[in-house]
């Protein structure tokens, strides 16, 4: 895989004590679109501390509309979503351009861990993805998820009826669509801000797993894909009738 061939897509709000980190641990080289509904001066750091190869787009809508409106403005064969939240890992980007990437691979679901708190709950959580994609049942991470653009339409994008778990919910598409969805154990994010976690470890991961069994059994109403369980629950957003305005 080449770099060139790849745009890194962030959703961001009020991010100004993540971004810079974040920012530091991407290649200058990189493509990036942002994709902000902040009410701080987030935007404006992205704009002096990385001034070139980054876009930066104001759009008020929720994560899965602003995943989605960074595909649409991306021009690469490859999109790499992440989280504001999250740093690369040093060897992240080497590791990436070291992928042997098949025609039928439609995305591949990096790790997700920490450097520090929650080792266990990190491990335990790469475990399932592993297991899960192997078992044919991808699940993906938005923290860490890399896309191919054409495997993403013609999956049908982003659900944007859904206010969390549209990274789990694109990756099954793609799946059914007929491409594989491997793990990649080696590119790995390092997670730096953790208060979903501090509210509940076990919380946190039943709402994840049984969510996406039920979205994967194709047996959500609309209304129940705009309920996100109290995922955003303590989070700072306005929510709005179906929970579009929800956003991280």
């Amino acid at each position: 895989m080449n770099l060139n061939d790849v745009t890194v897509i962030v959703p961001t709000k009020n991010e100004r004590e993540n971004i810079k980190p974040f920012l530091r641990s991407i290649p200058d080289n990189l493509k990036l679109i942002v994709v902000d509904a902040s009410e701080d001066d987030t935007r404006d750091l992205i704009k002096r501390l990385r001034p070139k190869n980054t876009r930066v787009i104001y759009d008020p809508g929720n994560i899965p509309e602003a995943r989605q409106r960074g595909a649409d403005e991306a021009r690469t064969e490859w999109l790499l979503f992440t989280d504001a939240d999250v740093v690369f890992g040093d060897d992240y980007f080497s590791e990436l351009i070291s992928l042997e990437l098949a025609d039928q691979d439609g995305a591949v679901v990096g790790r997700k861990t920490s450097r520090g708190r929650y080792n266990f709950y990190y491990r335990f959580f790469a475990l399932w993805l592993r297991t899960i994609c192997f078992l044919g049942f991808p699940a993906g991470t938005g923290s860490n998820m890399l896309v191919k653009r054409s495997a993403l339409y013609e999956a049908g994008g982003f659900d944007l009826d859904l206010t969390c778990n549209e990274d789990s919910m694109l990756t099954w598409c793609i799946h059914r669509c007929g491409y594989r969805v491997p793990y990649a154990d080696n590119i790995r994010v390092y997670e730096t801000d953790h208060r979903r976690l501090e509210r509940g470890l076990i919380k946190k991961s039943l709402h994840s797993i049984f969510r996406c069994i039920i979205l994967f059994s194709g047996f959500f109403t609309r209304q129940l894909r705009a309920n996100d369980w109290g995922y955003w629950s303590g989070e700072d957003y306005t929510a709005g009738e179906t929970g579009r305005d929800r956003y991280e």
